[in-house]
């Protein structure tokens, strides 16, 4: 990231501040990347400008300099080394903020892996961990039900059982999740009686465990850890109601009470590809 003047950068004091999204394929990653941080921070003024990379060169100087003259940032998903490190290095000279969203992470675990994949290899392997994450994103927290039928997994749970982090942690291995908030007030997505009841999976948890959660969200957001939210009351009927859903559905339950993202993450994966007991 290129951050020297990120604290004398105009982009903050902008009033319609403009973010260029550069990718060489499947954009919609990295744009639906900057959505949901810019929901999550409730900034709802910010201007994304997708530009579309197919391998010329000038297309890096084109958007570099627009978005310079725009006091903006950008956001990037570029495959090859030489683009991504000739669109840093030109960002810096130009002094204008940029950010990788998807290459420390492809370097990092190929380092770790000690693995050098083939241009193809790679390409395959990235673009398809490219789309589950785009996909994944894009339906995240039960924003269209048609999803479940396009999906790898669904994921069932009421809230604040990691439905997120989990999806994402899934995604990043290769899989299209949905997650699903399920609510009493609610009826589920007829979707969800629509696909086989093994891609389905509920997501369990202990309701002292749920309390706690429950009560540490409060708290930041400056609430009242004795809010409905958190109430003993509402947690059971919540979770009765969970377990009235995962019943009619027939589907696997995972517990995630005490259990990490990743430990649920990989008995779920492994569940999907029939080397777990369901």
């Amino acid at each position: 990231m290129n951050v020297s003047n990120l604290e004398d950068s105009a982009f903050k004091n902008s009033k319609n501040p403009v973010i260029y999204v550069v990718s060489d394929m499947y954009g919609d990653m990295a744009e639906n990347i900057v959505k949901s941080i810019t929901s999550q921070l409730n900034i709802n003024s910010v201007e994304i400008r997708k530009v579309t990379f197919k391998g010329n060169h000038k297309t890096i100087i084109e958007v570099i300099s627009e978005a310079k003259q725009q006091q903006a940032i950008i956001a990037f998903t570029l495959v090859k080394t030489k683009l991504r490190e000739s669109l840093m290095q030109t960002a810096t000279e130009e002094n204008v903020i940029a950010i990788d969203l998807a290459g420390p992470l492809f370097i990092k675990i190929q380092q770790l892996l000690s693995q050098t994949p083939s241009s193809n290899q790679m390409s395959d392997e990235y673009y398809r961990k490219i789309k589950a994450i785009d996909f994944t994103i894009q339906y995240d927290d039960g924003k269209d039900p048609k999803g479940i039928l396009e999906a790898d997994i669904v994921l069932l749970g009421v809230s604040r059982t990691s439905k997120t982090p989990l999806s994402q942690y899934l995604a990043y291995r290769g899989l299209k999740v949905v997650n699903v908030p399920l609510l009493p007030e609610v009826d589920p997505p007829k979707e969800l009686f629509l696909v086989p009841a093994s891609k389905c999976v509920g997501l369990s948890i202990k309701s002292e465990t749920l309390i706690k959660f429950r009560k540490e969200r409060l708290k930041s957001l400056g609430l009242s850890a004795d809010g409905t939210y958190a109430s003993t009351e509402r947690i059971e009927k919540e979770l009765d109601y969970f377990e009235e859903v995962v019943k009619r559905i027939g589907c696997p339950v995972v517990d995630v009470s005490d259990q990490a993202i990743e430990e649920s993450g990989d008995l779920i994966f492994d569940m999907f590809h029939g080397k777990g007991s369901k």
